[in-house]
């Protein structure tokens, strides 16, 4: 029988969601909670990989496990068990063919940046205090949808066999006078994806990579040519649809 868990993490104190020989990592804890509550060895497999520091509002894993489960009594004994910045929403039986990585149809991730200091913020948002055009970062952002091949805001030699993906939405967004996130969806992302993507458009926002530049940069499929990776503790996991 398999079973999805449905949860969210702060990112902060782990080397990622996978499993680390010389790190802890979310995975490795929702692993050993599950073994010790099931009284057996459970591997789970995650939707998708988030970096050191990345936060996921919403996370989805699977497991197998042999026989019926209370689902309601499991979700509240993971949540006794687990640290305090893992939180189990929901366990749930599912079909034996669904996946929680490759049944997924999409993904999305929000990057939040704030321009005035912020003590409440410091830990969850990119401080930045140089004017940005966000009007062209947006502009900018629209050319994503354009193209499917992402090499230049791949990780340099990471193993992926194809940088190809489809980003159906991609924008910044303001919540207050200070407060900007950049949201964007895809069917999948590349390792530090989303991360260059932003360091990218800022270099935008900044007039420092124009329009034309931008459209080169995506074209050229080079991350030497991209813009730096912004800092991981204000990226989130938003949402993962099925």
């Amino acid at each position: 029988m398999r079973y999805f868990v449905t949860f969210s993490y702060n990112g902060s104190r782990y080397h990622g969601w996978q499993i680390q020989p010389n790190g802890d990592s979310v995975q490795a804890k929702l692993q050993h909670a599950l073994s010790l509550l099931l009284r057996s060895e459970i591997i789970v497999t995650g939707a998708g990989r988030t970096d050191a520091g990345v936060h996921a509002r919403m996370m989805v894993a699977h497991f197998d496990f042999e026989s019926q489960i209370d689902v309601q009594q499991l979700a509240y004994k993971l949540n006794k068990l687990l640290p305090c910045d893992i939180a189990v929403s929901k366990v749930e039986l599912v079909a034996d063919d669904l996946h929680a990585r490759f049944s997924a149809t999409s993904r999305m991730y929000r990057y939040y940046l704030h321009t005035e200091k912020n003590p409440f913020l410091s830990n969850t948002s990119c401080e930045l205090h140089y004017p940005l055009d966000f009007n062209k970062m947006n502009e900018a952002a629209k050319l994503l949808m354009e193209y499917e091949d992402f090499g230049a805001f791949c990780k340099s030699h990471a193993d992926v066999k194809t940088t190809l993906c489809r980003v159906t939405v991609a924008e910044w967004k303001q919540t207050s006078p200070t407060t900007w996130y950049f949201e964007i969806r895809a069917n999948r992302f590349l390792r530090n994806m989303v991360r260059a993507v932003v360091g990218t458009l800022v270099d935008v926002g900044r007039g420092r990579v124009s329009m034309e530049e931008f459209r080169k940069i995506i074209e050229g499929k080079k991350r030497t040519e991209a813009g730096e990776s912004m800092p991981a503790h204000a990226l989130f996991l938003e949402d993962i649809t099925y």
